[in-house]
């Protein structure tokens, strides 16, 4: 039986709340750019909105499974301590990336570093699910 009351599953399901909030916000953001530039539906050729959606839509395309995978771990086993560090690291470079696409239309340290973190903390984790569960 899964122990819901578990210090990884804590962990876990804080993660999920904060890149929900997130999501909402850079959802949000899309609404008020979209509006204020009278744009109904995509970005309309405007810079500022094609950040906007990619934001929103990078966040949306990467969180899911993440946080699928990140609930998983923490129900199979995982100590708490590594759950903070890949939800941190993925959170972490969410953020990085949504300021770099949010303030810049060219290459910046926030989607660099954002983008990094991504990939290295879903590295991790799908290793760790992967031999976790051989083990």
């Amino acid at each position: 039986m899964p122990d819901f009351s578990s210090a990884a599953f804590h962990a876990a399901t804080l993660y999920t709340g904060i890149n929900l909030v997130l999501l909402v916000l850079l959802g949000l953001n899309v609404s008020l750019n979209r509006r204020g530039k009278q744009i109904s539906v995509g970005d309309g050729g405007d810079d500022k909105v094609t950040g906007a959606v990619r934001a929103h839509g990078n966040l949306a395309e990467w969180a899911p499974l993440f946080l699928v995978g990140l609930v998983g771990a923490s129900l199979m086993g995982i100590p708490a301590y590594a759950i903070h560090a890949v939800g941190g690291a993925f959170t972490v470079g969410r953020l990085l990336h949504a300021w770099g696409m949010l303030s810049t239309t060219g290459v910046s340290f926030g989607r660099f570093a954002g983008t990094l973190l991504t990939l290295i903390s879903g590295l991790l984790l799908g290793l760790g699910l992967v031999v976790h569960s051989l083990t």
